[in-house]
């Protein structure tokens, strides 16, 4: 039987604590989310809305990766709760374009105030220059911070 050759590792691997880690978040956000209605689907809709000031279906569903029907399934949730509204397009009447509500950007602003308690909770062993050192590490591994309004053009 060969012996698989010898590769040279770093002392620690990450990716088991990473998941780790992130299903602590999941579940914590989660936890805090469905009280007030959401999904994390839905929070990422809402934060893409908000940072694009708006956007087309079309564009919503290239940016986010997703089908087309489930952006439609997804908006109709959000719609159906007054946090979104479609409207035609003055310069495409074939085209919607999707904004947040003022309902909306009340809601995604109580989600985000959870969220970082959440966030405050799982990261409390480190203190604030930690967590900073690990933000910039974190963007340097994802090649910068997330930003929607960049992401596209709606």
């Amino acid at each position: 039987m060969a012996s698989l050759p010898v590769v040279n590792q770093p002392p620690h691997r990450c990716g088991a604590l990473l998941q780790r880690l992130t299903r602590a978040i999941q579940l914590r956000s989660e936890s805090v989310l469905t009280p007030m209605g959401l999904r994390p689907r839905h929070l990422v809709m809402l934060t893409v809305l908000r940072d694009t000031g708006g956007c087309g279906q079309q564009s919503l569903a290239k940016m986010l990766e997703m089908d087309g029907t489930n952006i439609v399934g997804l908006l109709n949730e959000l719609e159906a709760e007054d946090l979104v509204e479609r409207r035609r397009s003055p310069e495409d009447r074939r085209r919607h374009v999707v904004e947040l509500t003022d309902a909306g950007r009340a809601k995604l602003a109580k989600a985000e105030f959870a969220l970082a308690a959440v966030e405050d909770e799982v990261f409390a062993k480190l203190d604030d220059d930690q967590r900073e050192q690990l933000y910039t590490l974190l963007q340097q591994v994802t090649g910068g911070p997330l930003n929607w309004a960049d992401a596209a053009k709606c």
